[in-house]
């Protein structure tokens, strides 16, 4: 699932009402900002890591693995580079991954929801956001208007907001 929308639209917590709603309810929602962690820790963080695998790393089960039969939800998906695109690609496609400096492949059956503040299409045209990747997560798109174009959804949210701040 794809889900597109500027910066506070509430995109995390749209996929979070897909992961309540479904089948998967019961298992885990793990979710992870793309563009928090430098492209070194970023593989580690999705896949998982082996003690020895570079100075300092343990043995760490990645989100991938920990999300496993319930939802991984990856935001600003769009920062990935194009190396770490290829890799969740595969990822995705083999529903396997191997840890950083492993040799063991671990199988995972897990839902992938991700978003993006940018136009993944325009990047694509770029070159830069692969074409096969964007095709396998677009498969279920959704997008988030703006407030400014929500009319009067944006009366129901400043009641949610006013009940919850009191």
């Amino acid at each position: 699932i794809l889900i597109q929308g500027e910066t506070g639209t509430g995109k995390e917590i749209f996929a979070q009402g897909i992961h309540n709603l479904s089948l998967r309810r019961r298992q885990k929602f793990v979710a992870v900002n793309c563009a928090a962690f430098p492209e070194t820790l970023i593989e580690g963080m999705l896949f998982g890591t082996v003690k020895g695998a570079f100075t300092g790393s343990t043995d760490k089960v990645g989100l991938m693995e920990e999300a496993n039969h319930g939802t991984l939800f990856l935001d600003e998906l769009n920062s990935m580079s194009l190396g770490m695109q290829a890799k969740l690609l595969r990822a995705l496609q083999e529903r396997e991954v191997m840890r950083v400096g492993g040799n063991r492949i671990i199988h995972v059956d897990v839902r992938i929801v991700a978003a993006t503040n940018e136009a993944l299409e325009r990047k694509v045209r770029e070159g830069t956001f692969r074409r096969d990747l964007y095709y396998r997560l677009n498969t279920l798109p959704a997008v988030i208007p703006p407030l400014t174009e929500r009319g009067d959804d944006m009366f129901l949210l400043m009641d949610q907001f006013r009940r919850e701040l009191n």
